[in-house]
């Protein structure tokens, strides 16, 4: 299994999105969605390369697999 590498945010909003999650608000350079079994929201920062453990950390919000994370990265 690959390491998680950090990406872009657009690239970290797409995939959540893909994975179930809406889009709902954006404060400052804070991108927030909603998943729909999290008991809290996902937050993605707007930066050029969010870090392995931030993308760790909405995964586990999210409710999201290692494996299902690199499906929806190849997707795009």
């Amino acid at each position: 299994m690959p390491k998680i590498s950090p990406t872009d945010w657009k690239t970290q909003i797409r995939i959540f999105q893909l994975h179930g999650c809406q889009y709902k608000r954006k404060k400052g350079s804070h991108h927030i969605l909603t998943c729909p079994n999290a008991m809290r929201a996902v937050v993605i920062p707007e930066y050029d390369e969010i870090d392995a453990e931030i993308i760790r950390s909405n995964m586990r919000t999210a409710g999201m697999s290692r494996e299902r994370y690199f499906e929806l990265l190849s997707q795009i």
